[in-house]
C-alpha cells in the first residue's frame, strides 16, 4: 500500500527543503564576509612582515581558506540544489509550491 501525503505534510516537508535552501545563503555569506576579513588580516601581517603590498596580495597562502572553504561550500549547493543553482524572485514560496507538486506527481 502506497503511502499518500497530505497537503499538510507535504507543506511541511518543502518547508524544511526551503529552509536548508536558506541556511545555505547564510552561509555563503559567513564565507565571504569571514573569508575577507581573514584574508586583510593576512595581507596586513605580511606586510608588516616586510613584504610589499604586491607581493602579500598575490601570495597564494593568504588565499587557501577560500579554496577549502569553497570546496565545502560547493558541494553543500550540490547537495541542495543539485545543478539548478538559480532562484528568482519569491523563491521561497515558488520552492515551496515546486516540492509540493512533486509530491502529488508521486502518487
Amino acid at each position: 500500500m502506497e503511502k499518500r501525503n497530505t497537503q499538510e505534510q507535504k507543506y511541511i516537508l518543502a518547508r524544511k527543503k526551503v529552509e536548508r535552501i536558506g541556511k545555505f545563503y547564510k552561509h555563503l555569506v559567513s564565507y565571504v564576509v569571514v573569508n575577507i576579513f581573514l584574508t586583510a588580516i593576512f595581507i596586513a601581517g605580511d606586510m608588516n612582515d616586510g613584504d610589499t603590498l604586491k607581493e602579500a596580495f598575490l601570495d597564494y597562502h593568504n588565499y587557501k581558506i577560500w579554496l577549502y572553504w569553497g570546496i565545502g561550500i560547493v558541494f553543500q549547493a550540490l547537495n541542495i540544489f543539485g545543478l539548478n543553482l538559480f532562484m528568482s524572485k519569491d523563491w521561497e514560496e515558488k520552492k515551496i509550491k515546486k516540492y509540493m507538486d512533486q509530491q502529488d506527481n508521486r502518487r
